[in-house]
């Protein structure tokens, strides 16, 4: 694993390095305040929970050590209101706050407003976070620091004839992309001259309405890519370290449903020159604490740098199996100033295979949501098996969030094991109530090519379409 410092990896460092926070509070909800809140407590730090009046009987207000309702249930008006959040981080005299993912970890607004009042924000600097935030200026930002990248336009492309020239000088077909968007939206294949208008207006239009900013711009688009991301983590000294790689193909309308670690198409050699170039670059631009950088593989299993989360991700349990090194105990530690030497103290390997399946609360073929309540609820168990999760027998799914409400992930010593223990996991996981993508992760684990490891991010469109053909 490369590392910045010659420093290796993963003893936690002893309680006198994080005495600095005395109290975080945990700005999210679900599975992922739940894992925040168990860092904070193995680090013997009060952990404080908010929550909307949909989550009041939610398993991470039960566990914090204190708890504040921020207001109704709908987002904005509770765990994306951010003077209800510093306002709740004012009352219970915090030291810390820890976005998790999604919601406001990716806000640097957020960030500075933290800063403004005193509280440590955890996570990278705001006008980090920005920078990576702006997808065409993350983009400039690796290309000159020498992150491979996929060929396409020198910045953002302000009309349809502009992108025209583009795709011609790059080549049929290309994609454009929302600068400032993520999860699809904004981005629109175009493989002709013809249909180049009509779309671009329309990724346009649609990237205007989803983030209050229409910009695009372009790249070469990969017909049959899979997609690898890395992870990394920056101490507050320029210290960085890579932690090797993540495969998350398996995903559907750009929403990943399994990922795993290592890639079987990541070579020794592959990772440890990304992981080297991501080191140098990170900390040249001054990154601070997680991260993970998202690529793109083409069919001659090179590297094209897409985008960065300056965050945790929602897959980063599968890296902690792999290297057995605690993200977001981490996290914290970094954010309290100390150096990744003093925090990770034995060599980083890899050990053995790690796959994880997110369980959503929604139908397996139709995919629409399931909320309500749970009835059964039984979690597997066994050698190397994590269930990271918030529900509970006779707790409610709300409709108001995101349908993830568990993260099972399984080691096995290889990639067979650990699908055949995953498999087995899944058999044993007995959700009753609601309807879950247990199912179609089963299914997925029975599937010639996923086990071959024969596959890329059009997976799914093939395996569902297999489906249907078969229930004919």
């Amino acid at each position: 694993m490369a590392f910045a410092d010659n420093s290796p990896c993963p003893d936690l460092a002893a309680a006198s390095l994080y005495s600095m926070f005395k109290k975080i509070l945990v700005a999210n909800r679900g599975e992922i305040a739940l894992r925040v809140i168990c860092a904070c407590k193995e680090l013997g730090i009060k952990a404080v929970a908010i929550y909307s009046e949909a989550d009041r009987n939610s398993l991470h207000v039960r566990f914090a050590d204190e708890a504040i309702c921020i207001g109704p249930p709908r987002l904005n008006e509770s765990y994306l209101n951010i003077p209800a959040v510093i306002s709740a981080a004012e009352i219970a005299n915090v030291d810390a706050i820890h976005p998790g993912y999604g919601l406001l970890s990716e806000n640097a607004n957020f960030a500075e407003v933290c800063q403004a009042c005193g509280i440590k924000f955890i996570g990278p600097p705001p006008e980090v976070t920005r920078l990576m935030g702006e997808k065409e200026k993350a983009r400039a930002t690796m290309k000159k620091q020498g992150v491979p990248i996929l060929p396409g336009s020198d910045g953002i492309i302000s009309s349809a004839d502009e992108a025209l020239e583009w795709a011609r000088s790059v080549g049929f077909p290309v994609i454009v992309k929302a600068s400032a968007g993520g999860g699809g939206r904004g981005m629109r294949v175009i493989r002709s001259d013809e249909e180049l208008p009509n779309l671009f207006h329309a990724a346009q239009s649609e990237a205007a309405a989803a983030f209050g900013n229409g910009d695009l711009y372009m790249e070469k688009f990969i017909e049959r890519p899979r997609h690898i991301e890395f992870q990394v983590l920056a101490d507050e000294h320029g210290n960085v370290m890579s932690l090797g790689e993540r495969e998350c193909s398996i995903q559907r309308r750009h929403q990943k449903l399994v990922e795993e670690s290592p890639s079987v198409k990541v070579t020794p050699e592959l990772r440890e020159r990304i992981g080297g170039i991501l080191v140098k670059t990170l900390s040249s631009i001054g990154y601070m604490n997680a991260g993970t950088v998202e690529f793109l593989m083409d069919e001659d299993g090179s590297l094209h740098f897409i985008e960065m989360n300056t965050r945790i991700q929602v897959e980063h349990a599968v890296t902690e199996m792999t290297t057995d090194v605690d993200l977001v105990k981490s996290q914290i530690l970094i954010a309290a100033g100390e150096k990744l030497s003093n925090i990770i103290t034995e060599a980083v390997c890899s050990r053995g295979h790690a796959i994880e399946c997110r369980i959503n609360a929604e139908h397996p073929e139709r995919f629409t949501p399931s909320a309500g309540k749970i009835t059964v609820f039984n979690l597997p168990g066994g050698t190397g098996v994590r269930v990271d999760t918030a529900a509970y027998a006779e707790g409610v799914i709300p409709p108001y969030y995101d349908s993830l409400i568990a993260k099972l992930v399984v080691r096995g010593r290889d990639r067979a094991e650990a699908i055949s223990r995953m498999s087995r996991a899944l058999d044993m996981f007995v959700v009753e109530g609601i309807y879950t993508s247990i199912p179609l992760h089963k299914r997925i684990m029975q599937d010639a090519d996923f086990r071959a490891g024969n596959f890329d991010t059009k997976f799914m469109e093939r395996f569902l379409s297999q489906t249907k053909e078969a229930a004919k």
